[in-house]
This record gives structure tokens, sequence and C-alpha cells, in this order.
């Protein structure tokens, strides 16, 4: 049963229209929210909290529809808000107290909860010091203490790791694992960093200017169900690439290198009819109590790897070209993003960019994986 739901809602501050007609399942486990800064993640999470009313539509939490029973979603679910927010002059163990307190427990249990939650996220002696002195990574903690002192259900962390050094950030991280594998708490994670996501996601979300991309497991969007590779074949130019489309395989260009992979036969009727129990029953008659269909998906994925590499490496003896990489790869969740948010700023036509109905407005789907995806360095969306 999905831990958060939304549908159809529709958020405008002013001119900027923050939300578009965006439809969101949360499935249970850990959810990242992904989008450039003003994609409008925090506008979500402030929906679905119940902190600001829609334009339109309706979200639910837990069971509580949002709009008729907000505190009953704020009871069950720890938020841990973007940017600093914490009183300097008050040390982490007495806010975090206050904050149980808040939450409902009398003022000993609120003690022994608070210095509970504090040592399970890494705050030890340091929660006895004022908030003012902590690092940025530490003033995290003490948000993600303050938003699991109630014991809540669900987590919805808004850029957790935001302004972080690279092991603050790891840390962070780690504790985000930590929660949903030894507490059982869900969580949904905004944050423009792709990085964080493939880390401790099992499932993503992605917006870009107010409207959902896409929603899906991890594996799904990232494409890594397709094989490819890293190819420097040739001079990599026009006639290498047009040979290799001939020869039946879909090519991009990535700075000095081809990223190569075969058409996606996954959902054809021939590779559905392959995947049937009948159809393995008769390849497989001795085995097919012991192998599972996953077993037998990583097997056709490797057989059409192998047969990509051989069509490669057949283009390059019958024209004589140098074969200098051919190195395994699967697109990344970088790269889907960035081909749907190119996809989402193209124009349409007359229409593109006008403030029309939101019910024209739909998720959309991935773009054919031959779109030149511009190159990109970091792990970051560009903001």
């Amino acid at each position: 049963m999905p831990v958060a739901q939304a549908q159809g809602l529709s958020k405008r501050f002013g001119a900027v229209q923050a939300l578009r007609d965006v439809d969101v399942v949360v499935e249970q486990g850990c959810t990242g929210l992904v989008g450039s800064n003003g994609a409008g993640k925090s506008t979500l999470i402030k929906l679905l909290l119940g902190l600001i009313a829609p334009d339109s539509g309706q979200a639910v939490v837990l069971g509580h529809d949002v709009a008729t029973d907000p505190l009953a979603v704020r009871a069950s679910v720890g938020y841990v808000p973007e940017g600093p927010c914490l009183p300097g002059d008050v040390t982490a163990a007495d806010f975090v107290a206050f904050m149980a307190q808040l939450g409902g427990l009398p003022s000993r249990q609120a003690r022994e909860r608070a210095s509970e939650i504090c040592y399970q996220v890494g705050l030890e002696e340091e929660r006895y010091r004022a908030i003012g002195g902590f690092s940025t990574g530490m003033q995290q903690r003490v948000k993600l203490a303050a938003a699991l002192v109630h014991d809540p259900r669900l987590l919805l962390l808004d850029e957790p790791t935001d302004g972080m050094d690279p092991q603050g950030r790891e840390d962070m991280l780690d504790l985000i694992l930590r929660v949903r594998a030894e507490l059982g708490v869900d969580a949904l994670v905004s944050t423009h960093l792709l990085g964080d996501v493939e880390r401790v996601c099992d499932r993503v979300v992605m917006v870009h200017g107010g409207r959902v991309l896409l929603q899906g497991s991890i594996a799904e969007a990232a494409g890594t169900s397709s094989p490819g590779y890293s190819v420097q074949l040739g001079d990599g130019g026009r006639e290498v690439q047009a040979a290799l489309v001939a020869a039946g395989l879909e090519v991009r260009p990535v700075g000095d290198a081809l990223h190569v992979r075969g058409p996606d036969r996954a959902r054809s009727p021939e590779a559905r009819e392959a995947r049937s129990p009948e159809a393995r029953e008769a390849r497989l008659p001795e085995t097919r109590e012991a192998r599972s269909p996953e077993a037998e998906a990583r097997e056709v994925r490797s057989l059409e790897a192998r047969e990509v590499a051989d069509v490669i490496r057949d283009v390059a003896v019958d024209h004589a070209w140098p074969l200098r990489r051919l190195a395994p790869r699967a697109p990344s969740l970088e790269e889907t993003f960035l081909r749907l948010q190119a996809a989402a700023s193209a124009p349409a036509g007359p229409e593109a960019g006008s403030d029309g109905p939101p019910g024209d407005r739909r998720p959309l789907p991935v773009r054919p994986w031959g779109t030149e995806v511009p190159e990109h360095s970091g792990r970051g969306v560009r903001r």
C-alpha cells in the first residue's frame, strides 16, 4: 500500500506555477524526489504535510486526507526542512526533548527519548552544546533527531545533504539507510543530487517545471535493463555512427566516446513470449524449478550484451577501423533526467510554454535513448 498519494495537485504563487496537475505515488521504502532548484520539490512536500493548501487536487498520506485531517498526517510524519531553522542558543538535547514534548511525551520520557535518538543519529557528547556552534552536518543531525523523536512512520527530507562536505554527506546518507533498515521508517528524500538518490533510494520521482517527468524504480528510470557499451571506434565521426546505426544499433555520442546499445527488445511480443513460464520450461526442463525469472532475465541481458559486442566488432572489422575501447556501460539516472528535462524544456508547438489547462499536462515518457545529451561532469542536476 502506498504511504503517500497525490492526484491532480496544482499550486500557484502569484505569477509562478509551482506545481501543475501532479500525480505522485510514494511506495513503501525510500523514494527520491529529484529536480533542479525551482522544480517544485519543496512545494510538493509542504502540500503533503498540509502546511500549504493546493489550488486543486488532493493528497492522502498514511491513509489520512491532508485537507481534512492535517494534524493526523503531521503526527505520523517526521519532517527535515531545508536550510537553517534551528535556535542557536539552545542545546541539541533540550531542543529534541522539546520536540518530543510537542509530540505528546511527558517531560521525563521526552528527555529519555531525546537522549536515545540523539545517540542514534551520532550526537553523543555534542548534544549538550548550543546548536549555534554546530557545523552544517551536525545541524542536519539535530533536524533528523527532531524528526524521529515522536516515532513517525514516514520521513520527509528536504535536501538533507545540501551544503555538506563529502564526509558529512556520506554520513547523512548512511543515517538515512540505517533509519530505514533498523527503524523501518519509510522516507521521501528531496534532492538535486542524483548520486544521493542512487545511493539510498529504491524508487524515484523526477520533476521539472512543476510537472512529473517520470516515476518508477531506480532500475527502470536509469534504463539498466538494457545493456550498452562505451565505444571508441575509428574517429567516432558521422561515418562511424552511421555504420553502427545501419547495423541495427542505437548510438549516442558523449565526449570522446560513443554510447552504443542494441534496440530495446524487452517489451516486444517475442520477448514476452520468451519469458513466459511455458517457454522457460521448454528451454530448461531439467532446471526449471531451480531457476527464477530474475535469473533468466539476467541471462537474457548477458546474451543481448554479447550480441551487441559482436556487432560492434564486426563493424570494426568490416571497415578496418581501430577499436580502442569497448566497455560495458548502462545509462544512469543523470542521463535519464537530462533527456527528460531537455524534452520538457523544448518548444512543442504554438502551445509550448503557455499556461494551458492542467488536464492537458501529463508525465512525459522516456525520450528515445538515441537523443543526444549535453556533456555533464557532476553528479547533481544543473541548477
